[in-house]
């Protein structure tokens, strides 16, 4: 962050009417205004170090080195961590708190700017305690901003939002107004990170109320510039460079150098979003030449670079692109910036993949998935909506008085309206009494309701018990497949897969959708059974017309396994059942039979014939099972699923289903099986006759 103000945020999605600003060439100012002010305090510490009494401990020679720390912040990290050091060393040699604090602070600053948290944060925090301890708030809020900041870099957003909030109440306590820009301005920078252009927005317009407030040219250009960052972002070129014009044009008016340096590099990447590659060069060679000569802010520098390579990579010179992109990742590693290393590893996959380096590629994507993973942004947006919490608590407060307020001028009416309460409950007690008889019919009444609504809620019980495993079948069975058919179809549109690679997963997303469909069959059979329970409608029906059907339907699957389907059913056997659910129960056990069974495997249908039933079974070679599971495949209660000598998965619920399926229509269904030899599932369904049958 250059200076105390959190000036990199994102972008604002609110569109106003803008002036369009002619872009004009504007030289690299020779000297600023920062340099004026250190030679100026330079001057003055060489006076009063040259004079008789001199003493190195005097708190106003270490207040001119504080001040003298402070001009270096973003210039000269060497001369901040010396002049920081030697305000520490006085500070504690005659107890000067104030010159702790700043002492602690400065070297923090001087870390922090390296981009070591492990050495910036315990100093920071050690400044903290000690100005809440010498109550001196003025001390404490600069330091917050500056924890908060740093949180936000690493992206904690929600500590960050924290101290910026203790902040605000801080610097209200002490009306310290450009502070609280600054705090608003931080907090538009967290909604910003987020995406959330309104809320910043709505943020940027308190801190531009605030800046007028205060009439400082200087504060409202830095502001600018932040919001031309944001409305960049938001797409909104317009008023992005309606405002990085006006904060250029003040910036080169009061010779700030370091915000110079980023609104140059903001404008370069307005040019950017274009594609206006020369513009955007131009002024990122500007920012550069800035950064090179006077400035040592590596964070912004990280995104000069990664806009430079994104630039040459535009025009085509890639071997440049390539070399401005090595470094900013090089100096986001060193720094441990996050969002530095996800953007410069973003360019670096494309340059690889453009050069048709595909290891390198895939190791840059795989980096920036990862990285990109890792800033949790669903936390922090949950963790931005207690927010709102504290900013409507005031209002909130104040409603409460109110109510309060309210409550006790009706506390009277209250009372009066308990007596009569009272009065009426004395009333109904007395004819509750005189009325016993008429008592114990409506007890008796509300008696057989209760029985009712008990046998109402052991239904919807039975009902949510349904639901629940349906989804969870749905859930845990549909989701996968769906998901890797959803995940492929976005790496083909987004040009990450050719189209020759996409072709060659045909096979597996048929495989997948074939599977999808089958098991949604099941699950839409058991779930009206189950839900709004099923009629079965019993007739005449060829049982060797079914199993042709399921033979043909499943021989495709059976033939990508070498797995011989045999129909050893007797001449035209004739069944007296509902064709559709014992379809249902043939497709399922034929299928489950392939799945179990390997390659170059049988399964064999027979029917026997008894006095009023057909025996039929299903034979296969496969894997057989275990008498445990064997126990549990046909309960409802339980859901075994189980993968098949491919890996095949299913739902667990066909089996069940086959069961409810033959109850209905009369029968009975078992399994016998040797585990490695294989499995014969039995079903039994009534012979068709001349005589009417009826279904339970």
């Amino acid at each position: 962050m250059l200076s105390e103000k959190n000036f990199i945020s994102n972008s604002k999605n609110l569109l106003i009417l803008g002036v369009v600003l002619c872009c004009t060439l504007l030289s690299t100012p020779s000297l600023s205004a920062q340099s004026s002010k250190r030679d100026s305090l330079a001057f003055r510490l060489q006076r009063l170090e040259s004079t008789d009494r001199f003493n190195p401990k005097d708190t106003t020679h270490i207040n001119l080195l504080i001040r003298l720390a402070n001009s270096y912040r973003y210039l000269d990290s060497d001369s901040l961590y010396s002049i920081a050091s030697r305000v520490l060393d006085y500070s504690k040699a005659i107890d000067y708190d104030y010159g702790k604090v700043k002492g602690l602070d400065a070297l923090a600053g001087y870390f922090y700017n390296k981009g070591d948290r492990k050495k910036s944060m315990p100093l920071f925090k050690e400044a903290l305690e000690i100005a809440r301890e010498m109550e001196d708030i003025e001390c404490e809020v600069p330091i917050i901003i500056t924890m908060a900041q740093n949180y936000s870099f690493e992206g904690n957003y929600a500590e960050a939002l924290s101290l910026n909030l203790k902040g605000i109440d801080l610097a209200r306590k002490i009306n310290q107004q450009e502070m609280l820009s600054i705090l608003n301005e931080n907090i538009a920078s967290l909604y910003a990170d987020q995406k959330d252009f309104k809320n910043a927005l709505m943020f940027y317009d308190t801190v531009q109320k605030i800046n007028r407030r205060l009439g400082d040219e200087v504060i409202d250009a830095e502001t600018q510039s932040n919001m031309a960052s944001l409305y960049k972002d938001a797409k909104d070129f317009k008023n992005a460079m309606f405002n990085i014009n006006r904060s250029i044009n003040t910036f080169e008016k009061h010779k700030i150098i370091d915000w110079l340096a980023y609104a140059y590099e903001v404008k370069g990447d307005i040019y950017l979003e274009q594609e206006k590659y020369q513009w955007a060069l131009y002024w990122y060679d500007q920012s550069n030449m800035l950064f090179k000569d006077q400035i040592e802010d590596d964070r912004i520098k990280i995104q000069l670079l990664n806009g430079m390579a994104k630039v040459y990579l535009g025009l085509g010179k890639d071997s440049l692109s390539m070399a401005y992109a090595r470094e900013g990742m090089e100096l986001s590693t060193k720094i441990k910036s996050l969002q530095g290393q996800i953007d410069c590893s973003e360019t670096l996959y494309k340059l690889n993949k453009k050069s048709g380096n595909e290891t390198n590629a895939l190791a840059y994507l795989e980096a920036f998935k990862k990285l990109s993973d890792s800033l949790s942004k669903d936390k922090n947006e949950q963790s931005l909506s207690l927010l709102e919490t504290k900013l409507h608590y005031e209002q909130e407060k104040q409603e409460l008085i109110k109510s309060n307020k309210e409550a006790l001028a009706k506390q009277r009416n209250y009372i009066y309206f308990s007596v009569i309460i009272l009065l009426i409950l004395s009333i109904i007690t007395f004819v509750i009494r005189r009325s016993e008889k008429i008592q114990k019919n409506l007890n008796k009444e509300l008696k057989e309701k209760s029985l009712a609504v008990a046998e109402r809620e052991t239904e919807l019980h039975e009902i949510n018990k349904t639901k629940t495993k349906l989804f969870s079948i749905i859930g845990h069975d549909l989701r996968g497949p769906i998901g890797a058919l959803q995940g492929l179809l976005k790496l083909f549109t987004d040009g990450e897969i050719s189209k020759d690679e996409f072709l060659s997963f045909i096979p597996k997303l048929k495989a997948d959708v074939d599977n999808i469909s089958f098991t949604l069959n099941n699950l839409l059979s058991w779930g009206q059974n189950q839900l709004n329970g099923v009629m079965t409608n019993p007739k005449r029906v060829s049982l060797d017309k079914i199993v042709t059907n399921n033979f043909q339907l499943l021989s495709e699957l059976a033939n990508s396994k070498s797995i011989k389907l045999i129909n050893q059913l007797p001449e035209n056997p004739l069944i007296w059942a509902d064709q559709n659910q014992i379809d249902i129960v043939v497709r399922n056990l034929l299928s489950n039979a392939i799945k179990f069974t390997p390659e170059n495997g049988l399964i064999t249908v027979e029917a026997e014939e008894t006095k009023d039933m057909w025996q039929i079974s299903v034979r296969d070679t496969g894997v057989g099972m275990s008498e445990e599971i064997r126990k549990k495949i046909f309960k409802s209660s339980t859901n075994v699923t189980t993968y098949g000598t491919n890996n095949e998965k299913g739902t667990g619920l066909g089996l069940s289903l086959c069961k409810e399926m033959v109850l209905k229509n009369n029968g009975k269904i078992w399994v016998e099986s040797v585990a490695r030899k294989g499995t014969t599932f039995f079903f039994t369904v009534p012979k068709a006759e001349k005589r009417y049958q009826k279904a339970s």
